[in-house]
């Protein structure tokens, strides 16, 4: 196994893959954790289907590069799902439902209406599972991705006592002067930069499972905010990479292959937890 991993390495599009789907399970696991707290767990499956719909709109707006519509449709999307959380009778759950289910709508109305693809089941299918497309990147898709990660790993680590308080007391922490709907737009914002990153990966049905599975499998064995984004930092990132692996030996789908390794991990830590009590 060990030389077959080394004649793999050798392809750049192999270790393109590794380093993206590092740099996602690392940025989805940080997230995760302050959303799985917050009870906001699926707005990255809400956010997602936006995508997918933003994905659907570039497409018929004919767009060579889709980013430039997903990135500012998805963003404007999270705000919106704030606005509806804290300001307006539909609560965060029916927003993110509503929301949902509207862009997976429209998107496949449109895909199927007047895209010109001669395989429409195919894409749509690729888009919502995901697809070998991890397994094709280039140079200019790595580095568009280190650059988010970047930017959302240093703003996490800066601003990491703030996301802590609101996190955990957001009422308190608006007491002691923290603008707290400034520090949960930044969230949503940068939640959905990593979504539209991270469906490259996973397709827009399975992304939210990146963002849930590492935080929930770190709370069953650790207590604290600290030591449970970074094991579920850990989790992820090892989650990730086993999963790619997985597909390229296999020839399994890389989006299922990702999550049926972090169910396998949630379980083995779900029973670690239940023996420690």
């Amino acid at each position: 196994m060990i030389e077959t991993l080394r004649y793999y390495l050798q392809y750049d599009f192999v270790r393109y893959a590794l380093i993206v789907g590092t740099l996602i399970g690392l940025c989805s696991s940080l997230l995760g954790v302050s959303l799985v707290l917050k009870r906001f767990s699926f707005i990255g499956d809400g956010l997602s289907h936006v995508a997918f719909g933003a994905v659907a709109i570039a497409a018929l707006m004919r767009v060579e590069n889709d980013m430039i519509v997903v990135i500012p449709v998805t963003a404007l999307a999270a705000v919106l799902l704030l606005a509806f959380t804290g300001k307006t009778a539909i609560r965060g759950d029916a927003a993110i439902a509503m929301i949902s289910v509207a862009a997976l709508g429209i998107g496949y109305l449109l895909l199927s209406r007047y895209s010109g693809s001669a395989n429409i089941s195919a894409d749509v299918c690729s888009s919502l599972f995901g697809s070998t497309s991890i397994l094709t990147l280039t140079g200019a898709d790595v580095g568009f991705c280190v650059v988010i990660s970047a930017a959302v790993i240093i703003m996490f680590v800066l601003l990491f006592p703030k996301i802590f308080a609101v996190t955990f007391d957001e009422s308190f922490a608006k007491a002691t002067g923290i603008q707290t709907q400034v520090y949960n737009g930044l969230i949503a914002v940068i939640t959905a930069l990593v979504i539209v990153v991270a469906m490259e990966l996973a397709g827009s049905l399975l992304v939210s499972a990146l963002i849930i599975f590492p935080a929930l499998s770190a709370m069953r064995v650790f207590k604290s905010f600290l030591s449970v984004t970074v094991c579920a930092a850990i989790l992820s990132v090892a989650g990730t990479l086993s999963g790619i692996l997985i597909s390229v030996f296999a020839s399994t789908p890389v989006g299922a292959s990702i999550v049926v390794v972090d169910l396998a991990i949630f379980m083995v830590f779900a029973a670690v937890g239940k023996i420690r009590g």
